[in-house]
């Protein structure tokens, strides 16, 4: 976009304001003194003799004053370490338009009533506070910051606190929504967006985000780049959280994004929130991250990090971009942490993994009769002096404010727990807490638009699913995930459950009437409830090369676990077809299947356990196939689940046979059963030797 409309449609004043360097706090002082200088020295001589002319005084210096007159950084925001907090983070939704595997559980969140959450006046009034006592870079997170209906007016309003010394305004969003909104909010004065985005693969985007959204992503990030070419100036960092089988193969290709632009991919650690089933063998860590990079790209330099940097950054020589690494589990960055939370119900968090919360909110209303400060009433208690005053006065309130903060910030600990405590500490999901976690049909994006994209394709070839089943899979798809609502409310708003049907035949053989003929169970009675089954299974390889492909992201047939995955899902919802005697037309709610690289057992494995493993994953490793099928209806999904982990399996195995056809497929079987009259069933692995 040219310079000429840019100014048409109003940016561009901003646009060069952005590229002039934005006032701190002392540049500020530093304007002042010149002007005081300006206009009192010829008036007033300094008080500082010039040695040489012992009579006669110079001018003080404007910089001197500025030094001498700039005040010390704020005592409340200071903790015990001396480490200074100037940079808040602060979560202005819990909605979000994705449901992210690592973000958010898989059966949504309970939303807060609306006037729990902060409301735009008392967010602006807070920032207000923090920017006083020196915080100069306030980022906005959620949920999703860009579904909340005011987000530009809110910005808009947090812009104006750069007068009073803020410097940057920032944005942490999945891009689904944001260029829509962009321009505006360049205008009111974002300087910087952290965009997640976990996948280059619109099938694997969908897998993991539960939801569409891939090239509405994409558009997002062009629309950056084409502002910054205008001189926009917007750092752009891209956020993938990598977690093993799942993406870690795509972390060379999202390296290709900095070639020729210059974007900062940084590859987060996999970390444990509520809800998100993390366990340490998800996580890729950061040396093994480094390690598959360097067989690429082995001349990879290391670039240095400003001291309050989250992430470890490195270039690849001729590169335009950046890589960054926030290493949260295996190598904290604790000693040097300069941020503060404030979650979108108004609750203060010192640490991102702490669950120690301080509400800021509740003392903030405390004037209103603990009511949501409207945009009106705010005035009011401005007006009445019972919120922030002019000048260096505060209120009693605001004093209450400034004290809670200082005693929380007073109490945050040199470092956050390890990695073993931190999976069995309670914390809120990471929807809530804002801050590490994504329109249309078309699959097979235009790659000579954006060349530096390096998606995978082959996935829609050969034996992959061709174009029109990826088109009936995103729209099934759409249809068949979980809902937002929990577990516990689906079952509350469902009738009890009624008695199982009284008939001649054997209750524990139902599929057989009182004369012994095969029939299919009558469930016409049966009562509606939510219902969940998990099944796994395993790929067993006989010699090493389909490991090692797989490992090195070599197949040739393409992408094997993203396509065995949607294999799986097909399958589940093919059951009825294949299994006589399983009911059709069950509307199912969820398919979740995933599939994950086995590694081959070591000399080391010495434990029954290990031993155990070891022995069902064979001598060459394996592939596992896990699938979770959940539906609301009157009969189980057991056998969609065994049926969607057999589908998986054997898609493994037509997609490796060229190199081993001698795999085996063992250990087909159910894990977990939920719903219906036998309630909830466990398989007990080590009591049936499984």
């Amino acid at each position: 976009m040219t310079e000429r409309l840019l100014r048409r449609r109003g940016i561009a004043p901003l646009l060069s304001s952005l590229r002039r360097p934005r006032t701190s706090a002392i540049a500020s002082s530093l304007t002042m003194a010149t002007r005081q200088h300006n206009t009192d020295s010829l008036a007033t001589p300094s008080s500082i003799p010039d040695p040489d002319t012992p009579s006669s005084y110079k001018p003080l210096p404007p910089r001197w004053s500025a030094i001498k007159s700039a005040k010390p950084f704020s005592d409340f925001l200071t903790d015990t370490f001396n480490r200074q907090h100037d940079y808040l983070r602060i979560s202005v939704t819990e909605r979000c338009n994705l449901r992210c595997l690592y973000c958010m559980p898989e059966e949504g969140i309970q939303l807060s009533p609306p006037a729990r959450l902060l409301t735009s006046p008392e967010i602006v009034y807070l920032s207000s506070l923090f920017v006083s006592q020196g915080v100069t870079k306030i980022r906005l997170t959620g949920g999703e910051p860009t579904v909340r209906k005011d987000i530009v007016p809110l910005m808009q309003s947090i812009g104006e606190l750069r007068q009073d010394g803020l410097r940057e305004l920032c944005l942490t969003t999945n891009g689904i929504s944001l260029h829509r909104k962009l321009d505006d909010m360049v205008e009111a004065g974002l300087t910087g967006i952290n965009l997640s985005l976990d996948t280059l693969d619109p099938f694997q985007f969908q897998i993991m985000t539960r939801r569409k959204g891939f090239d509405a992503v994409m558009r997002s990030i062009d629309r950056i780049l084409e502002l910054n070419k205008a001189g926009a100036g917007i750092k752009l960092k891209i956020n993938c959280v990598v977690m093993r089988g799942l993406n870690e193969r795509e972390i060379v290709p999202f390296i290709e994004l900095g070639r020729d632009s210059p974007i900062e991919v940084r590859f987060i650690e996999y970390m444990p929130f509520d809800g998100n089933k993390w366990s340490q063998g998800k996580m890729v860590s950061y040396q093994e991250m480094l390690d598959i990079i360097r067989e690429k790209y082995p001349a990879l330099q290391k670039v240095p990090d400003h001291k309050n940097n989250t992430s470890k950054t490195y270039q690849v020589p001729g590169f335009q971009g950046q890589i960054g690494f926030i290493t949260s589990m295996t190598h904290n960055f604790c000693g040097t942490c300069n941020r503060l939370r404030i979650t979108c119900d108004g609750n203060l968090k010192v640490c991102l993994f702490g669950n120690a919360e301080v509400s800021l909110r509740d003392i903030l209303r405390k004037e209103n009769n603990g009511e949501p400060i409207s945009e009106t009433t705010m005035k009011e208690l401005e007006a009445a002096g019972l919120v922030r005053l002019e000048g260096d006065q505060v209120s009693e309130r605001e004093q209450e404010l400034l004290d809670i903060i200082g005693m929380a910030v007073k109490r945050k600990k040199a470092k956050h727990a390890g990695m073993g405590e931190l999976k069995d500490m309670k914390n809120r999901p990471m929807i809530l807490i804002g801050g590490a976690t994504h329109h249309s049909n078309q699959t097979i994006l235009n790659s000579s638009k954006r060349p530096w994209l390096g998606i995978p394709t082959h996935i829609f070839s050969g034996h992959g699913p061709t174009t029109t089943q990826a088109s009936q899979y995103h729209s099934s798809r759409q249809h068949n995930l979980p809902s937002s609502k929990s577990t516990d409310q689906h079952l509350n708003e469902t009738k009890p459950i009624s008695p199982s049907l009284s008939t001649a035949s054997d209750p524990d053989l139902p599929h057989l009437n009182a004369s012994q003929n095969v029939h299919m169970t009558k469930i016409d009675e049966k009562a509606i409830t939510t219902r969940l089954a998990t099944a796994t299974c395993l790929v067993q390889f006989t010699n090493p090369r389909p490991w090692t492909l797989l490992r090195e992201g070599r197949t040739k047939k393409g992408d094997v676990f993203s396509v065995a995955r949607i294999a799986g899902i097909m399958a589940a919802k093919k059951t009825p077809d294949l299994i006589p005697l399983c009911h059709p037309g069950i509307g199912l709610t969820g398919v979740e299947v995933d599939v994950e690289l086995i590694d081959p057992p070591t000399s080391s494995s010495s434990s029954s356990s290990s031993a155990s493993e070891d022995s069902s994953v064979g001598t060459h490793g394996a592939m596992r196939v896990l699938a979770t099928v959940s539906c609301l209806g009157r009969t189980g999904v057991e056998m969609e689940a065994m049926t969607a982990t057999m589908g998986a399996a054997l898609t493994v195995y037509d997609m490796l046979k060229a190199v081993d056809k001698g795999m085996v497929i063992v250990g087909v079987r159910l894990l977990e059963k939920k719903g219906g009259k036998s309630g909830h069933w466990v398989r007990d692995e080590q009591v049936e030797g499984v």
